[in-house]
Order: C-alpha cells, then sequence, then structure tokens
C-alpha cells in the first residue's frame, strides 16, 4: 500500500492513496491504535509544553492523549486555525473544545497566545498522512503546520503520530517542507528521525 519507494508517485497521489487506505481502517482497529498511541506517548519524558491537535476523521489517535497530558501536569497547547493559510494561532487547552473553523476539527476556546506560542513547547505532535525514513511529513495540504514550524524551539521535537505502515522509504519534498524529528506508531512507540 505506502511501504516501498514510490519516486514516480507525487504529493497528490500519496495524499489519495493513504487517504484511500485510511478508510479500510475499521473503528476497532482504530480505538486499538489510538490506545496503543497514548501508551507510546506516556512512555515518554514529557517536557512542562506540549503543542497537540485533537484528531479527527480517520487520523489515528484520539483525544485521550490530551488527557493524558495533562493529567501529568503538562501545559498542552491546541491550535486555532486562522481564516487564511497563516501560522496557526494557538490557545491553552484548559477545558471544553468547540467545533473550528474547518468542518471536524475541535478548537480551545481559552484567549488566543499567538503564532509565537509554539515556541514555548518542547514537543510539538504534528499530524502528517505520512512521514518518510528522512523525516520528511506528508501532511494535507494546506500548508498550515509547514508555516508554523517556524516558530518552534529549534530543540523541540516535532513528532508526527501516523500508523506503522504509513512510515515510508521516501516521500516527496519542497523547499518549505519541516522535516519531523520522530514519528510515533502504534506498535513501534517513538521512531527517531535523522536530522536534515
Amino acid at each position: 500500500m505506502c511501504s516501498g519507494r514510490n519516486d514516480d508517485l507525487g504529493k497528490a497521489e500519496w495524499r489519495a492513496r493513504v487517504a484511500a487506505a485510511r478508510t479500510d481502517v475499521s473503528q476497532a482497529q482504530r480505538v486499538l491504535e489510538a490506545r496503543a498511541l497514548v501508551a507510546a506517548l506516556a512512555a515518554l519524558s514529557l517536557p512542562d509544553t506540549v503543542c497537540c491537535y485533537v484528531p479527527f476523521g480517520t487520523e489515528p489517535g484520539s483525544a485521550a492523549w490530551l488527557d493524558l497530558l495533562r493529567g501529568s501536569g503538562v501545559r498542552v497547547l491546541l491550535p486555532v486555525i486562522p481564516p487564511t493559510p497563516a501560522p496557526l494561532d494557538w490557545a491553552e487547552h484548559t477545558g471544553p473544545l468547540a467545533p473550528g473553523r474547518l468542518r471536524g476539527v475541535l478548537e480551545p476556546t481559552g484567549p488566543r497566545l499567538g503564532p509565537a506560542a509554539l515556541g514555548e513547547a518542547g514537543l510539538v505532535l504534528v499530524p502528517a498522512l505520512a512521514v518518510d525514513n528522512r523525516g520528511a511529513r506528508l501532511g494535507r495540504g494546506a500548508g498550515y503546520y509547514d508555516r508554523s514550524l517556524a516558530h518552534a524551539a529549534p530543540d523541540a521535537v516535532l513528532l508526527a503520530p501516523i500508523r506503522d505502515h504509513e512510515l515510508v522509504d521516501h516521500l516527496p519534498t519542497e523547499p518549505h517542507d519541516v522535516r519531523m524529528t520522530a514519528a510515533l506508531t502504534p506498535r513501534r512507540g517513538l521512531v527517531p528521525l535523522p536530522v536534515a
């Protein structure tokens, strides 16, 4: 499906391939994977502040990782999607979530902290459709995270939670793409990636 080297595929083809594969994952399998990802996250040494997100649709993971982080005393920042493609805004997760600008996306309701708040996090969970062995990340294509990650602290861990088969040999990249420092998968847990 997604494994191996497919140099002839562009980003659009990769996105279509991964999206199709994700729809084939059963609800029972999604629940098992989400639990495994939370357990893998729990095994990490967590910093004081983590930027996170609420998975939606067929994305791996669940809102349970928010409970884990907050229960561990971590300050959790969640993204707020701006009206036009720009760096994400951030707000601390302290209570209920509300529907965001994009259908299916839940966002925090607290005061907005601005894009630079990302720099306060020692760990940034970054949604991804796939990640390759060099740290290249395939996102949904809107560019919000690539614009935002410029604000990350130089020593922050950029972690992409994905399914095991979504860690592939090679993905197409562009100069603006920000590389991940690690992937988090249900079976393998934390997978460090080379820093380019």
